[in-house]
């Protein structure tokens, strides 16, 4: 009798209905047919999934508006402890706040405003001893393929401070796209027109004026000529966020903190991805099993989103729904009685 192959429809819909073990032992465990842990290996080993998989899923669902955004930012797969993954590196964690052993993925979402909806449409794997790129570099490259291949409607760019680069800004500008990003307290700013040195973000002062519309400033190393829009926002009580934008008509600091919390959509996509798909569970040490896994995982939160827009449930709700029916039949007639 012929085995069954394993194809990646077959791995991603083990990733969709499991709930919390994720590993190839509990897969071939569990499989109707009983099949092995290597044959699942084999087939992630050498299959060769692209990032571009996830944009033909979304490219008929997603809902485009003039106005969209697309927001960039990086996530940690924590790895801490794995010794001989291959992807692995030693890099700051912001979802801990140290330096962790981990595989970092570049991720893209565009958003709706309107319906404040939101999709995956890019992703990219850090690995510089493969591929010589930079985050800076996967950036660009996913901003430009948005442009010239995927011709997505967006009029915004949001992203982290550690993309508020002279290059990025000044490539976005390039575009014709407004940016919206947070400086570093210690980046060096003018807000004198050049009449006193540069000082540190932070330590500017504000009138009561420029707290509420903004003010003109030059940030430290970009052309002469070439000014931004500043906003001091306060997050909360031990946090202010210093915000500028090419965007030089924006004079409202309200507005700003209104396109800047646009910018949490992608810390929970981030959120949604790593606690509902598994994507860190892997634990295969080959660089080509991680890159399938963390595709197929791409793929997974794409299908729980495309259902919970049918739905109108959150992921959350779809992911643990899968066992409602479970419990209804073991509450009616249980497996384990207790006496």
């Amino acid at each position: 009798m012929k085995k069954k192959v394993i194809t990646r429809l077959d791995y991603c819909q083990y990733l969709l209905v499991s709930q919390i073990n994720y590993t190839l032992t509990n897969y071939a465990e569990h499989h109707p047919e009983q099949i092995s842990h290597d044959r699942i290996n084999r087939y992630l080993r050498h299959e060769k999934l692209k990032p571009r998989l996830v944009w033909e899923k979304v490219k008929e669902d997603i809902v485009m508006d003039e106005d969209g955004y697309l927001i960039f930012d990086d996530s940690i797969l924590d790895k801490n402890h794995s010794h001989k993954i291959e992807l692995v590196n030693r890099q700051y964690s912001g979802n801990v706040h140290r330096i962790i052993k981990g595989i970092c993925i570049v991720n893209c979402i565009y958003v709706n405003p309107k319906t404040q909806q939101y999709w995956l449409i890019d992703y990219r794997i850090y690995d510089r001893a493969t591929d010589g790129k930079s985050k800076l570099d996967h950036l660009k490259d996913m901003l430009k393929h948005s442009i010239e291949h995927k011709k997505l409607s967006f009029k915004y760019v949001l992203m982290d401070t550690w993309y508020a680069t002279k290059d990025i800004m000044l490539y976005i500008d390039g575009l014709q796209k407004i940016f919206y990003c947070p400086l570093k307290s210690n980046r060096k700013v003018d807000d004198s027109k050049g009449i006193n040195p540069y000082k540190a973000v932070s330590d500017l002062t504000w009138t009561d004026t420029e707290q509420q519309n903004g003010k003109r400033i030059k940030i430290h190393g970009f052309p002469k000529d070439y000014k931004v829009q500043l906003f001091r926002v306060a997050v909360n009580d031990n946090r202010t966020d210093w915000i500028v934008t090419n965007d030089t008509t924006q004079d409202a600091s309200i507005g700003t903190r209104l396109v800047c919390a646009i910018r949490w959509k992608i810390e929970q996509f981030h959120r949604e991805i790593k606690q509902l798909t598994g994507i860190e569970s892997n634990q295969c040490r080959k660089a080509r099993i991680q890159r399938n896994h963390i595709c197929c995982s791409m793929l997974v939160w794409v299908q729980l989103a495309k259902q919970a827009r049918v739905l109108k449930q959150t992921l959350y709700q779809v992911k643990k729904g899968l066992l409602s029916g479970y419990l209804r039949e073991q509450l009616r007639s249980p497996s384990v009685k207790f006496a």
